[in-house]
């Protein structure tokens, strides 16, 4: 089988240092054959080093008969409208980042367009095909107890350093775009749900797993620099999100921890835009045993593009019902927590 012609839309880093070397790997399987960009000239850069095309519009690449696939590596306000306009065009399939899109409409327009054309969807939620995550949810079933809390906890340097040391087309110095006024709450509430729908939309998935029917907001807060705390109740299960960035420290910690009335189980993730294997799994039980699972050398960022091959292929089905209702449970926490910090309360 020859591989598939992909067409990156967006040219930034998300793109340059994580998406195309990723392919790289998985050439047998994909070929970037078509990179746009919205003019900013990056999309031709890299279209160079790989002897593929390039433009400056979606329509463009979308009409390239060596593009088979897309992959959006755009603006998430941009995700559902390019979505929509794949469709249109009649694409194999369609590899879509966090989120898949901004309001709840937009998700059952774009789910609904895809499934109606039976064109593979799938959102690049890598910490959901890590190969760890499933060990961790299979010792959480069979184990047999009940989850009490979940508690999501970031610590994490600006993107651009990890940018930095995975991409060998250059620095991306880091965007100096000011500092917003946090003491405004319409604004506060803006940034809130901007870092919910843009970094802790990594893990909903597997938070809706353990806990699947959201109940309500008990309190939402920015923590100045950057970062939040977040707290809702789901499923009567307690969970927290937290998040810490700074421009000169920490290094990366993402780690889900889950509790349950029998043992405590770690999942730590590695840094984002980093071929370093799966995430490691720590669980320590009742009486202080500590077991930890094994390591694989292959990461969550490969192995969701080979889900996505198996989509396109035929061989692996499309969960379209789970992908609507992601979508729609990360919205509504973002919503929920934003209008707590607009309306200054706590529930």
């Amino acid at each position: 089988m020859m591989p598939y012609g992909v067409a990156i839309i967006g040219a930034g880093p998300g793109a340059g240092a994580l998406h195309i070397p990723t392919l790289g790997e998985l050439d047998d399987l994909f070929t970037v054959t078509h990179v746009t960009d919205s003019g900013s000239g990056k999309a031709a850069a890299l279209a160079a080093r790989l002897g593929a095309a390039s433009s400056v519009d979606i329509a463009t690449a979308l009409t390239d008969p060596s593009v088979d696939v897309v992959a959006l590596i755009s603006p998430p306000d941009q995700h559902a409208r390019q979505i929509l306009a794949a469709v249109d065009a009649g694409v194999r399939g369609i590899f879509c980042e966090k989120p898949l899109a901004t309001d709840h409409a937009a998700v059952d327009a774009v789910v609904d367009a895809c499934r109606k054309a039976r064109i593979p969807l799938l959102v690049g939620t890598n910490h959901l095909h890590d190969a760890a995550w499933g060990r961790a949810t299979h010792h959480l079933t069979a184990g047999a107890g009940t989850v009490q809390s979940v508690a999501l906890t970031l610590a994490l340097p600006p993107n651009y350093r990890y940018h930095e040391v995975v991409s060998d087309a250059g620095p991306f110095p880091s965007p100096d775009r000011g500092r917003p006024d946090l003491t405004d709450p319409r604004i506060a509430a803006a940034v809130l749900r901007q870092l919910l729908t843009g970094l802790a939309v990594h893990d909903m998935p597997a938070v809706r797993d353990l806990a699947p029917q959201l109940e309500r907001v008990l309190y939402a807060r920015l923590a100045p620099p950057i970062g939040y705390s977040v707290g809702f109740v789901a499923s009567g299960v307690v969970v927290q999100l937290m998040l810490t960035m700074l421009p000169d420290g920490y290094d990366a910690l993402w780690r889900l921890t889950i509790t349950t009335d029998g043992d405590r189980v770690d999942v730590d993730f590695p840094p984002a835009f980093v071929h370093a294997g799966s995430a490691t799994v720590t669980v320590r039980d009742q009486r202080g045993r500590i077991t930890e699972y094994r390591h694989d050398d292959q990461d969550g960022y490969v192995a969701e593009w080979q889900a996505f091959a198996r989509m396109v292929d035929g061989s692996d089905p499309v969960e379209y019902d789970d992908i609507r209702a992601d979508a729609h449970y990360a919205i509504a926490l973002a919503d929920a927590a934003s209008d707590l910090v607009r309306t200054g309360g706590d529930a």
